[in-house]
């Protein structure tokens, strides 16, 4: 962490460039699935996997070049899990439910023609993206902490940052 705010480490090409961003396409996917075909929203979820893939090979990578074999692996899986969790199961599930939740609630509540429930429902999912991402990195950096890092970690090694 040090090295890198000094500018000494060079930036991680998954976390500190708009590559991160593609790793946001399934709650995109989540937020226009009022107006968009099913498949649409299926093909957010492959952008944001193979986000998850790339980046935790790209950490087994550079994990190979400085450690043993057991080190490797721990990156992977480390990164894999957390991306998987962090990055499209949970914050797709909660755009998803959000809007699910908006659409029907706006649909009850008004009487605004359904197109303009759609699109505020997309604006809605859209506008709670950047509000749900801390939040659930925290609790999954937490859930990690008290599960699986438990089983590689040694003790008061601080966690990866992700």
């Amino acid at each position: 962490a040090v090295a890198r705010a000094m500018g000494l480490e060079e930036p991680d090409l998954y976390r500190d460039t708009w590559v991160r961003y593609l790793g946001y396409a399934n709650e995109v996917g989540e937020s226009f699935r009022p107006l968009v075909p099913v498949p649409v929203v299926w093909a957010s979820y492959g952008v944001a996997t193979a986000y998850v893939t790339a980046d935790a090979i790209d950490k087994g990578r550079k994990a190979a070049t400085v450690s043993d074999p057991t080190r490797v692996g721990v990156a992977v899986v480390d990164t894999f899990v957390w991306q998987s969790l962090a990055s499209v199961a949970i914050p797709g599930f909660t755009i998803n439910r959000l809007c699910a939740a908006s659409l029907a609630l706006l649909g009850s509540l008004t009487r605004w023609p359904l197109p303009v429930r759609r699109w505020t429902t997309t604006a809605l999912g859209l506008a709670a993206i950047p509000l749900i991402i801390t939040p659930i990195d925290r609790t999954v950096d937490f859930l990690m902490d008290s599960s699986l890092r438990k089983l590689y970690r040694t003790p008061g090694e601080p966690p990866t940052s992700h």
